[in-house]
C-alpha cells in the first residue's frame, strides 16, 4: 500500500479550486488537476458547519480510508479535492463508509482516472 500525500499549503488549495475540475456527488464533491508528478496528492476539507470536531475528523477518516482503498486503481498524476456536500439529503452525521465508497467510485469513473485492472 502507498503512502497517501496529502496537500496542506494554501496555494496549492487555491490553484485546485480555481482550476480543478469539478465533480459532484450526492454526499462529497471532487476538485481534481493534473499535477505531472508520478503521485497523487489528496485534500480534504470539512467546513465547521458539518459539525464539531469530532465529526469533522470522522468524515476526515472515512474519506482517506476509501481513498486508500481505491488508491491502487487511479491513475498517477493528480492533485484531488474532497468537500462533503452541505447539501446532502441525510444529516451528515448520518452518511457511512459505504455511501462515501460508492460516491467516490462513480466520480473517478466520471473524471476517467479509475481503471479496474490497473494494479501496480
Amino acid at each position: 500500500m502507498k503512502k497517501t500525500i496529502m496537500i496542506k499549503k494554501r496555494y496549492e488549495f487555491k490553484r485546485l479550486f480555481s482550476k480543478g475540475k469539478f465533480f459532484y456527488s450526492e454526499y462529497i464533491n471532487m476538485y481534481i488537476q493534473e499535477n505531472n508528478k508520478k503521485y497523487n496528492k489528496l485534500a480534504i476539507a470539512v467546513s465547521k458547519k458539518q459539525g464539531s470536531a469530532v465529526i469533522r475528523n470522522k468524515f476526515k477518516r472515512l474519506i482517506r480510508e476509501n481513498y486508500k482503498n481505491f488508491e491502487i486503481h487511479l491513475e498517477t498524476g493528480y492533485n484531488i479535492l474532497f468537500i462533503i456536500n452541505k447539501n446532502s439529503e441525510l444529516e451528515t452525521k448520518d452518511i457511512t463508509f459505504y455511501n462515501i465508497r460508492n460516491n467516490m467510485k462513480r466520480m473517478f469513473k466520471k473524471a476517467g482516472i479509475y481503471n479496474e485492472e490497473n494494479i501496480d
